[in-house]
């Protein structure tokens, strides 16, 4: 379903699909999994961005389960955003089938499927699978995180995470960046903050790090797509953290302002730090 109109959805209804949509992101993760790299194909959109058939794949498992899961709620994908019919005002799946294409092609294991709930601009639920990793961070603002391990397809574990309390101005702190979107204004606000210790990453792996307190704040202060950030920026805030833009405000999601980019945003594991 891609019209914007969709009823508004709480954290007690997010609750009750949470389980669903998980097995969902893990269908997805197998069957990007089950691509053969070496061979397949490679083909670029209209942004220069690379898209493969694990891309497509992915997309055509969440969109068809979505379908049966929640056929009243909108939904948003990256490999479908032709079809949006913005503004997504109530509620609506905001969705990265493959997120780190770029780490995927180059053989790396850090891509992710991304699943956010989105209501009223603001992520509400995000799932954030890994699954060369085998793990899963998951969570619904209001009433917490978790990070899953996987084996064979299923959640052999579930433990709850915390983000950490962000050390002192000029002590010793964890940045996650980006391995393939670096840029000048992240690396100043980075150095501008002193001390600091870079954990590079790819794709939404990095909302992960800060979820579960092993990376203190995830800053990007470049564009890029709220498909790319919804899932993660859910999974922070549930966990207790907060995601901004660089002035301390809160992002909106589903307004298609220029072609649904988020200008800049920060990931603070300690709301505090934001201020």
């Amino acid at each position: 379903m891609n019209e914007a109109k969709s009823p508004a959805v709480d954290c007690d209804k997010a609750a009750t699909l949470l389980e669903s949509l998980t097995e969902l992101v893990i269908r997805a993760g197998d069957a990007i999994l089950a691509v053969d790299r070496p061979a397949m194909k490679v083909t670029g959109k209209d942004d220069g961005s690379p898209v493969t058939e694990a891309d497509l794949a992915a997309d055509r498992i969440i969109v068809e389960g979505l379908a049966r899961l929640a056929p009243r709620i909108s939904l948003l994908s990256e490999e479908r955003v032709h079809l949006a019919k913005p503004p997504y005002k109530d509620s609506f799946f905001l969705i990265d089938p493959l997120d780190g294409t770029k780490e995927f092609v180059a053989g790396r294991n850090e891509f992710t499927v991304n699943v956010a709930l989105v209501t009223h601009g603001a992520p509400l639920l995000g799932i954030v699978g890994a699954p060369a990793l085998g793990l899963i961070w998951r969570g619904i603002v209001g009433k917490g995180a978790e990070r899953l391990t996987l084996r064979d397809s299923k959640v052999s574990q579930a433990v709850p995470i915390k983000t950490r309390p962000c050390p002192p101005r000029g002590a010793p702190w964890t940045a996650a960046v980006s391995r393939s979107h670096g840029d000048a204004r992240t690396e100043a606000f980075i150095d501008a903050r002193g001390g600091a210790e870079r954990a590079v990453l790819g794709s939404a792996v990095k909302f992960g790090r800060v979820a579960e307190g092993a990376v203190d704040i995830y800053p990007r202060l470049s564009p890029t797509s709220e498909w790319d950030v919804a899932a993660g920026a859910a999974v922070v805030v549930a966990a207790g953290g907060t995601v901004t833009d660089s002035h301390g405000s809160p992002l909106h999601f589903g307004l298609g302002r220029d072609d649904f980019l988020v200008p800049e945003f920060i990931a603070w594991g300690d709301p505090a730090a934001a201020s």
